[in-house]
């Protein structure tokens, strides 16, 4: 027994009974005790027999050289391979469950690296292991027809709907792919550690066929974190889950269609236009995503171009008390016929030279705090509050968080679990140089829970700083704003709603009886408490502060007359407003959004240019504007897309506009459609589609894609039903663009080569 122990304590692991009466054996076999006896027995036998020596000698050499070599405790434990979606990830997840103790192997790639440790997993992994963490970049495998078919002139459009489909390991992506089954031959058990949304779920599946391949015993896990703080990092690798095969079949789904329907529709498009002038050599590419996006910038263009402005009259009344002018607006607000404002007006004059106070209401209010930050909020408030595109703020809150310095950045959930430690993570920042102070508040009492959102992907918490970062510590002032905002949303969510005092003061002018006198009103307001306003910079509350009116006073007025106007043009599509647009119709995802817009841009089926001030319909951008949104008022509010690339000609829309290139700061950004965008909207518009059969520009077709694509994620749906569905419905649609061609011919020929407008 006591040697057993002693064993066991030099092997330093727990060992199967079998194991280890297979290690005594071989203790007792080979001990110094029994190879001295068995030396003196063969001398024995040797010196009664020559002929045995010899023999007997080869039998004890023969024995020896089976002698089981001893197994070190590095040798003997599982090996577990970890994989994550990027290399600053692997690198993160790495230190942090090492301890910053990691072994670094280079491999073919240049940007991926192999960091072994060792670490104490829970028992479905293996307990203690030696560990290499690694990395792929994105999707390694890439989905394509079979070589033949990916000629332009090798078959006929439609084909494409129904062709053969493969599957291969990109070119660059070879060496990554090689580095796995290397390092899945030698491993018991795949631990992956890519993004926890639709997609990395899908990549996770690559990763697995790739090991699977090279070692088909292999245990599949999988990490399920939000962010890469080290607790939260530790606390992953202690509670592995399994593969969520229904969203990665989601993705799979996903990849299918825009191959097909991608493919199929800019081949359509691009050979049946080579005929117009500027178009010869020209790829129109088209993908299902894209083109509803760009489908919403011309329709807002459309009204712009088309609109005319009309006339309108009203009334006013200005007041002046305690030395303060008060302009009172009409309660009819404006009409279109001067006549009848002109008869109304005298009227008033004949009533009198007087106005009375009417009545009189002072009320508390409140302007609420904003909901917590989804993805789709951070790109249009990116864009709104920041100047910057969308596209380039959702670059940085992923480095932002592949830094360890905030929570994973794609997500619809606008509520926290009420488990999750807010003041834990609001104390990281009290030292803060900026807003310490008021973090310090929140934790001294003046702490509130966040409104609760009515959105929830069950898989990751709303956008939240996880670490306190000094603002030297990022590379540049576009990281600093992104970072700002994060943190600054997430501590206004925490602070108590802004509380006001408005007053309303209606008068009437005119004497009563058998013609009414007109109504006039003023409002005002008085912020008493401005709370969460003093760390959520970005938006402005307040007015103009009435002064003292009495409930029944007569006043002569300071000056009344007739208003003139007339109606102004909504402005063209801004980002926040394209991106409300797309989330509302389900266009892309939340993580997608941009990459969408950057497309059409890209494609120069649309320019982007600041938004010019005073043109169109402004957006309130913080202004001072007195709105209070009613707590249960839901803030309004989405990887995929064609293949190949499009450039339409460098003209901009009517009226000598010359579009802009795409600038990535100072403002809001406006989205103008260029000749070549107007001209295909135009023109499949124009196509005399079956009843029930919308448009190809409009977003029902692509709306009902993702509908079936979340009933995959809810197993109500299977991959191979969604892509026959999906397919038979644009194969439909197809047809008829096929047979419509000519009208897309003369719209674009009508745009493009005859330079007509609207």
């Amino acid at each position: 027994m006591f040697l057993l122990l002693h064993l066991h304590h030099c092997l330093r692991i727990a060992v199967a009974p079998s194991v280890l009466l297979v290690a005594l054996y071989a203790r007792r076999q080979y001990s110094p005790a029994r190879k001295k006896k068995a030396a003196a027995t063969t001398e024995t036998t040797a010196k009664s027999t020559k002929k045995t020596t010899s023999k007997t000698t080869k039998e004890a050499t023969s024995k020896v050289s089976l002698r089981p070599p001893k197994k070190t405790t590095a040798e003997s434990m599982p090996r577990v391979f970890c994989v994550a979606e990027k290399p600053s990830i692997a690198k993160a997840v790495a230190n942090h469950l090492s301890g910053n103790h990691i072994t670094i192997r280079n491999t073919q790639n240049k940007y991926v690296k192999n960091y072994d440790f060792t670490f104490r997993f829970p028992a479905s992994l293996g307990g203690e292991c030696h560990a290499t963490m690694s990395s792929v970049i994105g999707h390694t495998v890439v989905h394509d027809f079979e070589p033949h078919l990916r000629k332009w002139n090798s078959c006929q459009p439609s084909v494409l709907f129904d062709s053969k489909t493969v599957t291969f390991v990109d070119d660059d992506k070879k060496s990554i792919a090689r580095n796995i089954q290397q390092e899945s031959r030698r491993s018991t058990h795949l631990f992956i550690w890519t993004d926890c949304d639709r997609e990395g779920e899908y990549i996770g599946t690559e990763i697995r066929d790739l090991a699977l391949a090279a070692n088909p015993h292999l245990v599949i896990k999988r990490a399920r974190f939000n962010n890469i703080e080290r607790a939260h990092v530790i606390q992953a690798a202690l509670t592995p889950v399994e593969i969520d095969e229904l969203q990665a079949a989601a993705v799979a789904a996903r990849i299918e269609l825009d191959l097909r329907i991608g493919a199929a529709f800019t081949r359509f498009q691009t050979l049946s236009l080579q005929s117009v002038e500027g178009l010869e050599k020209k790829v129109l590419s088209y993908g299902s995503c894209q083109f509803p996006t760009l489908g919403f910038v011309v329709d807002r263009y459309m009204l712009v171009a088309r609109f005319v402005p009309e006339k309108f009259w009203g009334m006013k009344v200005v007041l002046e008390k305690g030395g303060v002018d008060v302009t009172f607006a009409w309660r009819r607000g404006r009409l279109f016929d001067r006549g009848v404002v002109t008869v109304l007006f005298e009227r008033c004059l004949n009533g009198g030279k007087k106005v009375k106070v009417e009545n009189l209401v002072t009320k508390p209010t409140k302007k609420w705090k904003p909901l917590p930050l989804t993805t789709v909020e951070l790109q249009k408030q990116g864009s709104r509050f920041l100047g910057l595109s969308s596209q380039t703020v959702m670059t940085i809150a992923e480095k932002l968080y592949t830094s360890g310095f905030i929570s994973y950045p794609r997500t619809e959930t606008d509520s926290f679990d009420d488990g999750i430690n807010l003041r834990n993570l609001i104390s990281k920042h009290t030292q803060h140089p900026t807003w310490g102070a008021y973090a310090q508040g929140l934790i001294d009492g003046n702490f509130r829970q966040p409104r609760k959102g009515k959105n929830n992907d069950q898989a990751h918490p709303p956008i939240h700083p996880v670490a306190c970062v000094m603002p030297t510590a990022l590379a540049n002032a576009n990281e600093r704003k992104v970072y700002d905002f994060v943190v600054r949303r997430f501590l206004a969510c925490c602070s108590d709603d802004a509380v006001g005092q408005s007053t309303t003061v209606e008068i009437s002018w005119g004497l009563p009886g058998a013609n009414p006198p007109e109504w006039f009103s003023a409002s005002g307001l008085v912020v008493v408490k401005r709370n969460y306003l003093d760390i959520y910079v970005y938006e402005k509350w307040g007015g103009t502060e009435l002064p003292q009116f009495v409930l029944g006073e007569e006043i002569v007025p300071k000056e009344v007359g007739i208003t003139e106007g007339k109606t102004s043009p909504p402005g063209f599509l801004t980002e926040p407003e394209l991106i409300g647009l797309m989330d509302v119709n389900g266009i892309g995802t939340d993580a997608t959004m941009a990459e969408h817009i950057a497309k059409i841009v890209e494609r120069e089926y649309v320019f982007a240019r600041p938004k010019v001030r005073g043109a169109g319909s402004d957006e309130h951008v913080g202004d001072g504007d007195d709105y209070v949104a009613h707590p249960d008022e839901n803030e309004a509010s989405a990887r995929g897309g064609g293949r190949g690339r499009g450039r339409g000609r460098n003209r901009g829309g009517r009226g000598g506009f010359l579009a802009t290139s795409r600038t990535l700061g100072g403002g809001i950004q406006e989205f103008v459609p260029s000749t070549l965008g107007i001209a295909l909207v135009t023109g499949y518009d124009a196509m005399q589609m079956p009843l029930g059969t919308p448009s190809l520009t409009k977003p029902f077709l692509r709306k009902e894609m993702e509908v079936k694509m979340r009933g995959i994620c809810d197993g109500r749906l299977s991959r191979e039903e969604v892509v026959r569905d999906s397919l038979d419905m644009y194969r439909g649609v197809f047809a008829v663009a096929n047979r419509e061609v000519g009208r897309l011919k003369e719209a674009c020929g009508r745009f493009l080569e005859g330079g007509e407008g609207v």
